[in-house]
């Protein structure tokens, strides 16, 4: 395998359907629990951050009138919600997983996260789900997961996506001449300011020997081809 240790980069809502009354679908719940079964048999250490979309979004807050501090936390508590879902149902089908959050450990589903515990938990073969955002307000799931990438020593981020391939210059569902890019340097996203994530969250990674991996969630074998370094989707990388 290329990737020894990855960090995978979900939505909140790559785990819901079309029914607005549920949080999750099953359908799209199974298809994430088959692709992180497909890597762990691979041997790759998973640690996973997922975002609280299909519980609550940040454009709420505003809407509902609220004050953007506590709405933060609001969305770090749904972060919770999903990893604690995901791991469980990996537990149930014989996955060992593990959930750490840096606000509010939940005795017994919830640990305070540790940067050396965590580590520990990965080369241990756990599924770690690294939940709760970065633990204070103002930053985003995109933040939170190149900061654990580095803490924990990925070697590269998976943002499997929903409805497309790839990294665009613009919304390919949008606009039909976008453009597909397969390969970028971060200071390329950063000079094009290219939404691949949080700018802010691509400044953290300008040094670091991570890639980032942008592919279809629809075939769940895309995670293991990626893994083995197979040219699938667009790779974000440092640049010489």
């Amino acid at each position: 395998m290329k990737y020894k240790r990855i960090l995978l980069k979900l939505s909140g809502e790559a785990l819901k359907e079309s029914n607005p009354n549920s949080i999750f679908g099953e359908g799209s719940f199974k298809h994430i629990l088959k692709a992180i079964t497909l890597l762990h048999n691979n041997g790759i250490e998973i640690a996973i951050v997922v975002g609280a979309g299909n519980i609550y979004r940040g454009k709420m807050a505003a809407e509902l009138g609220l004050e953007r501090i506590p709405a933060d936390f609001m969305g770090m508590l749904g972060t919770m919600i999903n990893a604690i879902s995901i791991a469980s149902a990996l537990r149930n089908n014989g996955i060992e997983s593990v959930v750490y959050s840096p606000i509010s450990p939940i005795e017994g589903v919830v640990k305070l996260y540790d940067k050396d515990d965590a580590i520990k938990s990965l080369s241990e073969g756990k599924v770690t789900f690294l939940a709760g955002g970065t633990g204070k307000p103002f930053f985003t799931t995109d933040t939170a997961a190149t900061l654990r990438a580095i803490e924990v020593g990925c070697d590269a981020i998976f943002m499997a996506k929903n409805g497309v391939d790839g990294l665009y210059d613009d919304d390919p569902n949008k606009n039909p001449h976008a453009k597909f890019i397969k390969e970028i340097t971060y200071n390329e996203i950063l000079e094009l300011k290219l939404q691949v994530m949080d700018l802010s969250a691509i400044e953290l990674l300008l040094d670091k020997d991570i890639d980032i991996r942008i592919f279809s969630m629809s075939d769940f074998a895309n995670f293991e081809k990626i893994a083995k370094g197979e040219d699938v989707g667009s790779v974000c990388k440092k640049g010489k």
